[in-house]
């Protein structure tokens, strides 16, 4: 009898063992999960950065770690896929993006929250299946979340950030307040304010101007005033402007004596671009 009990306990404390080392294995499995973000095509001048390494950036690169990033520089881009198929992201000319966390859910759903301090990223990304799954962009001025959708963002260089959501729905989310900018619609949200009513999404890049000429200190300049879509980004002469609420700026030029040429690049959040040469005679 003692005999039986002793075997019966061997088995149990065998079983117990295994279903121990079972769910040990299981947690061991979750925790090392791969999560990336991976460069799958680069044009002209875009730097992969890891702790403190910077280098070109190549097809193949896998950005993994907080900090990690991809930086692009005029008349460059790059393109990124979310580790499983999780969405495609286009990283747009003169943009910075980088890892904040990619993580995994209790239920196996992917995290990802990425940062984007300045520039343009156009995302694609799958419905979720996971409740646990999130993707989040970081900008300066607040946040935007997304469970499956096609949209744009663009940030200028004060953190102005504009938003077109082309299929879906973001929750755009700053200074305590949210919005939900669905399919079709846009919206902007400023530094230290909440975000703006989303209204109907044009993908206008149309621009409104006229020059000015000032003298400050005895020296004659020629002032740009402009005004575009306030989702949109200015460059002029390649140099990122600031738009208000409105969509308007202004910059000071340098006068050449008998003519002035400037070239003023408008882009919307989805990545549609127009030329301006514009001549003062």
């Amino acid at each position: 009898m003692k005999h039986q009990v002793a075997l019966i306990g061997a088995v149990l404390t065998v079983a117990l063992l295994f279903v121990t080392a079972h769910s040990l294995a299981q947690q061991s499995l979750q925790v090392r999960v791969d999560r990336w973000l991976q460069v799958r095509q680069v044009t002209n001048d875009v730097t992969f950065a890891h702790d403190s390494t910077r280098r070109a950036a190549r097809v193949g690169d896998r950005l993994q770690a907080t900090g990690d990033s991809i930086t692009t520089g005029k008349k460059s881009s790059a393109m990124l896929f979310v580790d499983i198929g999780v969405g495609v992201i286009e990283v747009a000319e003169q943009t910075t993006l980088r890892i904040r966390t990619l993580d995994v859910a209790p239920d196996n759903g992917r995290i990802t929250r990425l940062e984007v301090p300045t520039g343009n990223v156009r995302l694609r990304v799958r419905r979720f299946t996971h409740k646990g799954s999130e993707l989040e962009i970081q900008t300066p001025v607040g946040l935007s979340g997304v469970r499956g959708t096609m949209f744009g963002l663009a940030v200028q260089p004060n953190g102005k950030t504009g938003l077109v959501v082309s299929q879906g729905v973001v929750k755009s989310s700053a200074q305590g307040q949210a919005a939900d900018v669905v399919e079709g619609f846009q919206n902007f949200t400023l530094p230290g304010e909440a975000p703006s009513t989303p209204v109907k999404w044009s993908n206008d890049t149309s621009l409104q101007y006229e020059f000015e000429k000032v003298i400050e200190k005895s020296i004659r300049r020629v002032r740009l005033l402009g005004r575009v879509d306030p989702v949109n980004l200015v460059t002029v002469d390649g140099s990122p402007q600031v738009t208000d609420r409105n969509g308007r700026f202004k910059t000071d030029l340098r006068l050449v004596p008998s003519y002035l040429k400037i070239q003023v690049v408008i882009t919307t959040p989805l990545g549609k671009t127009k030329t301006y040469a514009l001549a003062l005679q």
